[in-house]
């Protein structure tokens, strides 16, 4: 059992002495000492007198868990098993194997490894299926201890049983663990030689980001002039405020306000500056978001957006104005509370949920309802629901069956296919496409096109209202003479079909920074931004008051 920490024994000595000028009920420091007093009795009382024997570390984190449930998504307890989430989180750092993974088809895959680290140089394949780690079997259902113990200390082992495709027997790895560091800018250059245009894909926002930014546009100057910038952050669920700030100044001029930070106590507010000559100061930019595009992310949108320093395009970005701190607990334990809202330069926060409401532990008098808010050059943008682009652009493919076939993980299952043996992955996209056709058959993958949804409905409904068989007949007919439209939907979608597979074969053959690269040769968000950098006229347009 662990022992008693000393220092934590004043706490009830503090509240008693500041409790002790107060006595009314609705005073807070009142409320407080007797909370915690209660929850204390109740706790021992159930970890030693509760009919079955008890786990007092666990049931006090249950309680822990319980509590936090009532404030918001973000604010969490973290514990000491955990503290790799931290350093990835703070350094963009942590003790793995180098490897992504997550559910395909309700079983656990390897979805994509980071190059040069123990997975990929042990032959460990994207699409592999992990069947056991450390000798524990591993499924769907249990797939929470995977987090626990997939990182560990560098230099120690994690034993995997690995199931492949084309491989009967599971096949068995011992991989070492080793210090990962996550890049944040996984993939830059130049979109083509001729207009100087500079892509910048900024993944998260570690420690390191602003840095990683800097790098990037010295080593592609000295490539070829850069003429404009496309800043991708699409995806980046965001990471550490200051990395963010950092980020903003390679961009935004010198003393330009970049966010503001405000806590419980509205004097608890501070406002971040940019501190030093941006060198990318003056180089036309665009920024990218969608819904994927959280936090820091927001920050950095918001901040280009208000100084109306680039144009933001794509899609409504997430919606989270929320900050949060660390706090280092007993027993290498921590708490991940969110402690203030931030603002843009504005004086917008762009949070689009609003926790409080309902919610009888929590109350947000302050909360901000969509209001109007003004760019230096005097055009209108919004408060209470992320960030709204400049110009908005969809990169989802308009195509259901398309949008199925990627739910479904088809391009993937498809590409671990080739992959194994079953033909060669390079080869002219009429092939790939016929085997692909050939693939779906075979496999019995089933996909119905709109027109085939409206007609079961049609059929349920005649149903519900007692129609003549007759009628039922006749949509039965046509759904049979419906099935053939898959064939149709395939071959008009053909080239996002050749798009989608290019993709997957282009990460396993020559791994992530590829397949990034590989797709922005068909990405309408991307060909947007370069079509609007190359005209002036638009660009220009799109930063001046309506």
């Amino acid at each position: 059992m662990k022992k008693f920490n000393k220092k934590w024994a004043i706490i009830p000595l503090v509240f008693i002495l500041v409790t002790g000028f107060f006595r009314g009920d609705d005073d807070f420091y009142y409320q407080l000492s007797k909370s915690i007093d209660i929850f204390g009795e109740v706790y021992k009382f159930v970890a030693t007198t509760y009919v079955d024997e008890i786990n007092p570390e666990e049931l006090m984190t249950a309680g822990i868990d319980g509590m936090l449930e009532s404030l918001d998504p973000y604010t969490v307890f973290i514990e000491q098993e955990e503290k790799g989430d931290i350093d990835l989180i703070t350094t963009g750092k942590y003790g793995g194997i180098g490897a992504t993974v997550g559910i395909r088809n309700d079983e656990v895959t390897i979805l994509e490894l980071i190059e040069g680290y123990s997975a990929q140089r042990q032959g460990i394949k994207i699409g592999d299926v992990i069947k056991k780690i450390n000798d524990a079997e591993l499924t769907k259902e249990n797939y929470n201890i995977l987090g626990k113990q997939i990182k560990g200390e560098p230099g120690s082992i994690l034993k995997l049983g690995i199931k492949r495709e084309g491989n009967e027997e599971e096949l068995s790895f011992s991989l070492v663990r080793e210090e990962i560091e996550i890049k944040n800018i996984p993939y830059y250059g130049f979109l083509n030689d001729k207009d100087g245009t500079a892509y910048l894909k900024l993944s998260s926002f570690s420690i390191s980001a602003g840095e990683e930014v800097r790098k990037a546009i010295v080593d592609l100057r000295k490539q070829q002039k850069i003429n404009s910038i496309i800043l991708d952050l699409r995806g980046n669920p965001g990471g550490l405020l200051d990395a963010a700030i950092d980020v903003c100044e390679k961009f935004l001029k010198k003393g330009s306000l970049i966010v503001t930070v405000r806590g419980r106590d509205t004097l608890n507010t501070k406002s971040y500056y940019s501190a030093e000559e941006p060198i990318a100061g003056d180089i036309k930019l665009i920024v990218l978001v969608n819904n994927g595009s959280a936090s820091a992310s927001e920050i950095v949108a918001g901040a280009i957006q208000d100084h109306d320093r680039g144009i933001i395009l794509g899609e409504q970005s997430f919606g989270k104005g929320l900050v949060q701190t660390i706090l280092s607990l007993p027993y290498k334990t921590s708490l991940k509370i969110t402690t203030a809202k931030y603002y843009t330069p504005s004086g917008r926060c762009i949070q689009k949920i609003d926790y409080s409401k309902n919610n009888k532990v929590v109350s947000d008098k302050n909360f901000l309802k969509k209001s109007e808010y003004k760019t230096d050059g005097n055009r209108v943008v919004y408060s209470a629901g992320g960030i709204k682009p400049d110009t908005m652009v969809t990169n989802r493919s308009a195509s259901k069956i398309v949008n199925e076939l990627v739910a479904q993980g088809v391009f993937f299952n498809f590409a671990n296919y080739l992959q194994v043996g079953n033909s060669q992955m390079q080869e002219s996209n009429e092939k790939l496409y016929s085997e692909f056709v050939d693939y779906i058959h075979k496999e019995k993958y089933n996909f119905k096109t709109k027109f085939e949804t409206s007609l079961e409905e049609l059929k349920k409904q005649a149903k519900e209202d007692g129609l003549d068989s007759i009628y039922t007949n006749k949509i039965d007919n046509l759904l049979k003479e419906s099935r053939g439209l898959t064939s149709v939907e395939l071959t008009k979608n053909k080239t996002d079909i050749l798009n989608k597979i290019n993709e997957e074969i282009t990460l396993r053959l020559f791994g992530k920074n590829a397949r990034i690269k590989e797709s922005l040769k068909h990405d309408k968000q991307i060909n947007t931004a370069v079509n609007v950098l190359n005209n002036a006229d638009v660009f220009n347009s799109l930063l001046v008051v309506k």
